[in-house]
């Protein structure tokens, strides 16, 4: 059996519990049986299901775990945040902290807090690493629909999840294409081939956001508040749309810079409403990318509690996780940031 690189402990609480998703992209049955063996025995849980991942989360929680890894995606590292907070409150336990091994698609955490590449040598780094150089930062979270995440979004960015998804589903079922079922190919095809035609034919979105908590403000093209703040009840914005999302960090999905001003409060989340056609967004797409294209259809918010309003019923994302369809959608700030690994910051002094 190969050496742990987590030294013995002597307390579950200086133990990691690492948290598998096991129908994640990267998550093959060598990697499974690598991570085993570098984690301490009884620390490594693999969850297909939901009901699987909410008693893993229960049984975390009741060992007391000071540190929990998510293999897998952004949705991995939501579900389980959800999960091990509810089931912490209910215990009446202290939550611990999280960190996140890339083996997902997207992985937008991972380039917030330094997460390597989705090869297991990066990933068997990245747990040497907590070791000998992760420090850790607080990070804030969206609770949306009852789930914590520190984005989430409705319209065409959920769309092109949905799409995604039946793409993979398809791709599964067809033994040449089932190794590009999770990956960037499929992400693409779902979004060359059916999200960019569905949003060319389909007329836009109509959306009413209204204030439901802390004034929120607007802010102009240089991130600065414009105009006065709007008070609980007002509605900060009614008009057509693409998508209307939301964010703590800057990054989406692939490294993209799509919320440039999360960061600029930290009792604020970033919302932005997004009314570009698609082509247009292609040809402007590495201004996008980068966080530095300005447009007068983009509209730019800083709130701690909304509530998101459409005339029909509007796919949603959480996380990156699809999360149904919904007609209206109650979005706040957590109010108790968590703590994470984070792989940038320096090491404990001891």
């Amino acid at each position: 059996m190969a050496e742990s690189i987590l030294p013995p402990r002597r307390s579950t609480a200086d133990r990691v519990a690492v948290v598998v998703n096991g129908n994640a992209k990267g998550v093959t049955k060598d990697i499974v049986a690598v991570l085993d063996q570098l984690v301490q025995s009884g620390d490594l849980y693999v969850s297909r299901s939901l009901e699987e991942g909410e008693e893993i989360a229960r049984i975390i929680v009741e060992r007391g775990y000071g540190t929990v890894l998510t293999g897998g995606g952004d949705g991995t590292f939501s579900l389980t945040v959800t999960w091990v907070s509810r089931e912490a409150a209910r215990q009446g336990k202290p939550l611990p902290r999280f960190g996140l091994l890339k083996l997902g698609t997207g992985n937008a955490l991972a380039w917030v807090i330094g997460a390597t590449n989705t090869r297991s040598r990066g990933v068997f780094a990245d747990l040497a690493r907590l070791r000998r150089e992760g420090g850790s930062r607080s990070l804030r979270l969206i609770e949306v629909e009852g789930r914590l995440a520190p984005f989430a979004g409705l319209g065409s960015d959920a769309m092109a999840l949905k799409h995604f998804n039946e793409v993979k589903s398809i791709f599964r079922r067809t033994p040449v294409l089932k190794h590009f079922a999770t990956g960037g190919v499929a992400y693409g095809i779902a979004i060359a081939g059916w999200t960019i035609p569905e949003l060319l034919l389909k007329p836009r979105f109509r959306s009413r956001i209204v204030n439901e908590g802390e004034p929120a403000y607007r802010l102009g093209p240089d991130g600065q508040p414009v105009g006065d703040p709007y008070t609980k009840g007002q509605t900060i914005y009614e008009g057509t749309s693409r998508m209307v999302i939301m964010s703590t960090v800057p990054y989406w999905g692939f490294g993209a810079r799509i919320f440039p001003f999360a960061d600029d409060r930290e009792d604020r989340f970033s919302l932005r409403v997004v009314d570009i056609p698609p082509t247009d967004a292609l040809r402007h797409l590495r201004g996008i990318w980068k966080g530095t294209h300005r447009d007068p259809r983009v509209h730019d918010f800083l709130v701690e509690r909304v509530s998101i309003h459409h005339d029909e019923p509007m796919p949603l994302q959480v996380g990156g996780d699809a999360a149904g369809d919904h007609k209206v959608v109650h979005a706040g700030l957590w109010p108790q940031p968590i703590e994470v690994v984070d792989y940038y910051g320096p090491p404990p002094m001891d």
